[in-house]
């Protein structure tokens, strides 16, 4: 455990927060926390967090994703008063889809936060801002889960057996150009390139169906490049590839993923990395 978050976030008697979504980040946090001894208060958010969470957790709920008084009150009540987010929310089905699944059904605290707060537009940096600073009304705060596990960010290198042929760099090269123009202005994590050209970029639907979108035109294989955004905020909606980026890369017709080195998340980093070597997929990490 890093010495900042032992020191600033915690005491022996302090419970810490945890937003649990979707994927595998929750559940490594959680774990870790856990072995830790920390006291680990779960809000869960019902259709994206995983139900074994609750085996790691002091105190463990379960709330709607945009329940926002409800966190509050759940969190203050057993008092945990530094939080930290893990997972993923699909801002889609949130925002666009909300009839898929009942409990999307926005509580008061949420309507007024999303109504009555004033921000430049509703991306993803812009809308978890404006929900850090509805906690913080509370006097509750946040870190980035990643003081706990920083060993989580992937490092430089080429951490598969294949390396990129000339031409697949010359790729990467040109999509991370273009990637960090397009992350700046808030329309997403990756680009998806081939003959520098592009197939695909990110936006709302996510980097799975992006992949896919790409896979569709590539008629062969392509590159995948995943930044985080420009003076990106480590503690919210990290970069994060894991197994199921590689079954899906693999399902395209993707043949090298290319990473930001430092802020972008590996998951199951043993396993991910053997999946892709099985796969004839590059994984490379390059520094900003």
């Amino acid at each position: 455990m890093s010495a900042a978050f032992a020191l600033d976030l915690v005491s022996p008697t302090q419970p810490i927060g945890l937003i649990a979504a979707g994927g595998r980040f929750p559940l490594y946090f959680a774990e870790k926390a856990h072995a830790a001894g920390l006291r680990l208060v779960i809000v869960g958010l019902r259709g994206l967090a995983d139900p074994t969470l609750a085996q790691f957790a002091w105190r463990f709920h379960w709330c709607g994703p945009i329940q926002l008084g409800k966190m509050i009150r759940l969190f203050s009540r057993d008092g945990a008063k530094r939080l930290v987010m893990a997972g993923k929310v699909y801002k889609g089905d949130l925002m666009y889809r909300p009839w898929r699944v009942f409990f999307f059904t926005p509580d008061w605290r949420a309507l007024r936060m999303w109504f009555f707060n004033r921000r430049s537009d509703n991306g993803d940096h812009s809308v978890l801002l404006a929900i850090i600073d509805e906690f913080a009304k509370d006097g509750l705060t946040f870190a980035s889960a990643l003081d706990l596990c920083p060993e989580l960010l992937v490092k430089p290198g080429v951490l598969t057996r294949r390396r990129p042929s000339t031409a697949e760099y010359a790729d990467i090269a040109f999509g991370w150009e273009l990637a960090k123009k397009f992350s700046a202005m808030e329309v997403g994590q990756s680009i998806a390139v081939k003959d520098k050209t592009v197939l695909a970029v990110e936006a709302i639907e996510g980097t799975d169906l992006a992949i896919l979108r790409a896979g569709e035109y590539a008629r062969g294989s392509f590159t995948l490049v995943k930044l985080a955004k420009q003076g990106h905020d480590m503690r919210f909606d990290v970069p994060t590839v894991g197994q199921t980026t590689i079954e899906t890369m693999a399902r395209a017709g993707g043949r090298v993923l290319a990473l930001e080195a430092g802020k972008t998340i590996l998951l199951d980093h043993e396993q991910t990395v053997a999946l892709a070597d099985r796969l004839g997929i590059s994984i490379v990490a390059l520094s900003n």
